[in-house]
């Protein structure tokens, strides 16, 4: 019987009688609308408190920017911390977009060359013709690019940058064309002393706190990395009271997204607020319990329930892999040694001091057992 599982007011899940019916849709989900008081469980079941086993609580949202974040004040006036790009990822997009310009730039300049040489154009023609592609490809290039993208180049696009306004919106046209046009002045490629503006604007760049060069300034713009890495949270272990449950469970029928769902809530469960977090928690539960097989214990909690489920799979699927590399250590044995990991060095015994027994009547000293790392 699978999916007949319901969800207490205090988190606790029970298995439903024969003939309750789960909710089909996600909108049949209790979504209780009354504040947690201190010290209760919530509707999800998991404490709100310290996290057990001596770990320590979930971050909460800091009051100010972390480390090589900025705060951005949107128009809506909602604060936003975003991950600026510095210097050297900035640096490598320029790069990719240079040359591409170069290689775009050659190709134009050879086929006007072929066409020039054909049609015996004269100098006056063929100078035209040089600048206008000059401008496209200097110009026109990431003007185009970044209106057309919202802030991003080529180069942006491979290291997962783009170009923001102050408040975080998209770029605009005339605010791109701001950029590139204080860029191809005194950035690059610089046409007023091009080797000292290039060190003056890596100087203003790092002296800035948002990593601005000049046309971010006149433009209003700023720089963003759009993949910030997001560490994961604290994730229950196997409850011991449900470990001899969960090893007969049946896990055929959940899939990934669903399993990658439930790493994801429970890592990330003490930075939800209610009553989000009840309503994802039951729905997770529902949705788990109606692809697997036994239904937990009465009076389970949800959190529970979903930190059993989530280490059963995980013990099986190492399990899985020990398996695969046995079987190829049995068919590539110096391959599994090369990909071992290096075992820690065995300290050989030195000469033993001649063993002095004790006279007669002497009390017997036993060895002091060291005591565990909390200090009992």
């Amino acid at each position: 019987m699978r999916g007949r599982v319901t969800v207490s007011d205090t988190g606790a899940v029970t298995p439903a009688p024969t003939g309750a019916a789960p909710p089909a849709t996600a909108s049949a989900v209790r979504t209780p609308t009354a504040s947690v008081p201190a010290g209760a469980v919530p509707p999800s079941g998991l404490p709100p408190g310290p996290v057990p086993n001596g770990s320590v609580t979930a971050p909460t949202a800091p009051d100010r920017a972390q480390p090589g974040q900025t705060r951005i004040l949107t128009g809506e006036a909602v604060h936003l911390d975003v991950r600026v790009a510095g210097v050297g990822s900035r640096a490598l997009a320029r790069l990719i977009d240079a040359v591409l310009q170069v290689v775009v730039l050659y190709g134009l300049l050879i086929v006007v060359g072929i066409v020039a040489f054909l049609g015996r154009f004269d100098d006056a023609l063929i100078q035209a013709c040089i600048i206008a592609i000059l401008i496209v490809v200097l110009v026109g290039y990431p003007v185009l690019m970044e209106t057309l993208t919202r802030g991003r180049t080529i180069g942006k696009l491979i290291l997962g940058l783009r170009v923001v306004r102050d408040d975080g919106g998209p770029v605009t046209f005339r605010q791109a064309l701001a950029r590139t046009l204080v860029a191809l002045a005194v950035e690059w490629p610089g046409l007023l002393l091009a080797p000292l503006t290039w060190l003056a604007t890596i100087g203003i760049m790092i002296a800035s706190p948002q990593s601005k060069r000049l046309g971010d300034h006149a433009a209003g713009t700023i720089v963003i990395h759009e993949r910030t890495p997001t560490a994961w949270g604290w994730v229950p272990a196997m409850p011991p009271a449900l470990a001899a449950w969960a090893a007969t469970l049946d896990l055929t029928g959940l899939d990934d997204d669903l399993a990658l769902a439930v790493r994801s809530f429970l890592a990330r469960n003490r930075r939800l607020r209610e009553p989000a977090r009840s309503a994802l928690g039951e729905r997770l539960v529902r949705e788990v319990a109606a692809v697997t097989n036994p239904p937990p214990p009465p009076g389970t909690p949800a959190w529970m329930y979903l930190a059993a489920v989530h280490a059963e799979r995980h013990r099986r699927a190492m399990l899985n892999l020990a398996t695969v590399r046995a079987r190829a250590a049995m068919v590539w044995p110096e391959l599994a040694a090369a990909l071992a990991p290096p075992r820690p060095p065995v300290a050989l015994p030195g000469p033993s001091a001649p063993v002095v027994a004790p006279p007669p009547g002497a009390p017997v000293v036993r060895p002091s057992v060291p005591p565990w790392p909390d200090g009992r």
